[in-house]
């Protein structure tokens, strides 16, 4: 897939509804960290040394495409432009510290966007694999897979008593981090989401807002907290146990929405498909916030005009880096984004309306 491409598309395959339980678990991640050995963490090497491990993992990446059965973009992360980045964290494909100006950072993202691995960021080597719905366990397979292909070609920097040597201490271990990508807008209507929030540490996880998302959208990352002491296998089983017993809270402050305020829910409901389908401007803030009415009211049965998977489609679409770059112009005015915004959404709710 040409750079362009992958920055106009409007579809993340490992963000919508084919999932299990996507309508509550918009998505999987896990997340491996690696070093090399005899060269120290990108954030303490110099110019010759960055280029070196630069050069080092290039190598041990010439034939990933044929092993993992698809093609993988190598990107150069310092030719590309201020908006090219911002529309890739967007994406979620980089993070913002790995946009940060530094040299010979490397993104090798693969043509359906699972897989991403990321060249000189806080570590030498950063995968990442990210999945549709509840499937922990698939986005550990395939980064475990990619794992071990690299760990063929490279000698990794592991000590028989500490595991994988990260850059941070907090990575030290497995080098896993996994998370989930959870709608909660039930738990946040009946106020019970800070019972979540702060009881999460005591089990070794973490619960908070999706960053760079407005607090309306009712998203909520949780992800594990330790990576030493216990197997690869052990965090995602517990991570998975922890978000399915999430699920179902969620599920039933839904349920007891339907019977207590219900006309006061279908009421802000219809109200955020009305607005969406028809204004003329928006901004980020506010269309998250109707987004997740929408998106709510669709699972839930009282919208039936739209199919869901216009929500996936709008949550890229509609965010200020994206419309920048489709318009070829990142000098739009905040009033000429918000039109833009919302003439966008109205186009994608139209392409996704049901029959009958």
């Amino acid at each position: 897939m040409a750079l362009d491409e992958l920055l106009r598309s409007t579809r993340l395959s490992w963000l919508g509804t084919e999932g299990r339980d996507s309508d509550v678990v918009l998505s999987s991640r896990v997340r491996l960290a690696r070093n090399l050995v005899r060269l120290p963490f990108p954030g303490r090497a110099g110019l010759d040394q960055l280029s070196e491990i630069e050069q080092t993992v290039d190598g041990a990446l010439a034939g990933i495409g044929t092993e993992m059965g698809q093609e993988f973009d190598r990107i150069s992360i310092d030719r590309l432009s201020a908006l090219q980045r911002t529309v890739l964290i967007e994406k979620h494909l980089i993070s913002e510290k790995f946009a940060e100006a530094q040299p010979c950072r490397t993104a090798y993202i693969s043509a359906d966007t699972r897989i991403s691995i990321l060249v000189n960021e806080d570590d030498h080597l950063h995968i990442q694999s990210m999945t549709p719905g509840l499937s922990l366990t698939q986005a550990f397979a395939a980064a475990s897979h990619l794992d071990d292909y690299i760990e063929e070609r490279l000698d990794l920097a592991f000590d028989e008593t500490m595991g994988y040597l990260t850059a941070y201490p907090t990575n030290l271990g497995t080098g896993l981090r996994a998370s989930a990508l959870l709608h909660l807008p039930g738990l946040v209507y009946t106020r019970n989401i800070e019972n979540i929030v702060n009881t999460s540490p005591q089990l070794g996880l973490a619960v908070h807002l999706l960053e760079g998302i407005s607090e309306g959208a009712h998203l909520y990352k949780i992800s594990n907290q330790l990576t030493l002491g216990y197997s690869e296998a052990e965090m995602i089983e517990n991570l998975q146990t922890m978000v399915g017993e999430i699920i179902a809270h969620e599920r039933r402050a839904r349920k007891a929405l339907s019977y207590f305020g219900k006309e006061g829910v279908e009421d802000g409901v219809w109200r955020a498909f009305g607005i969406l389908s028809y204004a003329r401007a928006l901004t980020e803030e506010e269309l998250f916030a109707l987004l997740s009415r929408m998106s709510y009211g669709i699972d839930r049965g009282i919208i039936t005009e739209v199919q869901q998977d216009c929500c996936a489609e709008i949550i890229v679409a509609a965010r200020e880096g994206y419309l920048k770059y489709h318009a070829d112009n990142e000098n739009l005015s905040a009033g000429e984004i918000s039109s833009m915004r919302a003439e966008r959404v109205r186009e994608i709710l139209h392409r996704y309306r049901t029959q009958g």
